[in-house]
């Protein structure tokens, strides 16, 4: 079960450009809770504790309870913005997530057993096509990744979503079957192949 981590923010009365400024400079970063039928609600964060958060990883699949003076809200971070010159964070969006709630997220993909893949230990080369898949989760059991078995890939196969066992209640978000990988011939091998074909091409060409 994914854990549930505690935020503590303070409500802000007012939105707008100016005021979040103003929350900057007081060291704050300015947020908005939405969703679930009901009023956003703008709230600011500690500088330091939410860059911590975001650096720390797994920002975006992560459930979080934010004390908001007192009222808490189950939260999931659906988006954040970072300055572009020092990479601090400047705003943050939080979505409403209710108990028993399916989120969409995209979780990283983990490639494991490189080794035994005869495709990549005759000299092939791994391309990697999707890093991260979009699925469809209950928000309780977001899992930190998914695993991708290359055992048994020869040079020429593709590993599709459809073959990665994904946790249960856990599905593809998006249509179709995601390429994860393949496994491509190594640079040599490729030129000598198109040497060999333009050379039968030559010679069915004066047959």
């Amino acid at each position: 079960m994914t854990a549930i981590k505690e935020l503590k923010a303070v409500a802000r009365a007012r939105g707008g450009k100016g005021a979040a400024r103003a929350e900057r400079r007081a060291g704050r970063v300015p947020a908005v809770i939405y969703g679930e039928k009901q009023e956003p609600v703008t709230i600011s964060l500690g500088h330091k504790e939410i860059t911590r958060i975001i650096y720390a990883g797994h920002f975006l699949t992560t459930l979080f309870e934010i004390d908001v003076d007192g009222v808490k809200h189950r939260v999931i971070p659906r988006d954040y913005q970072l300055d572009p010159v020092k990479d601090l964070p400047l705003h943050v969006d939080f979505l409403r997530v209710s108990q028993g709630a399916s989120v969409t997220v995209e979780v990283p993909v983990h490639f494991e057993n490189q080794d035994k893949a005869p495709g990549l230990k005759s000299g092939g080369t791994l391309n990697v096509v999707a890093h991260a898949v979009t699925l469809e989760c209950p928000a309780e059991a977001i899992p930190d990744h998914v695993v991708a078995d290359l055992t048994g890939l020869e040079i020429g196969d593709s590993l599709h979503l459809s073959k990665v066992k994904l946790p249960a209640g856990v599905s593809s978000a998006v249509t179709g079957d995601d390429t994860l990988a393949t496994i491509v011939a190594p640079s040599g091998l490729k030129e000598a192949e198109a040497d060999e074909a333009a050379a039968a091409a030559a010679a069915a060409a004066k047959a």
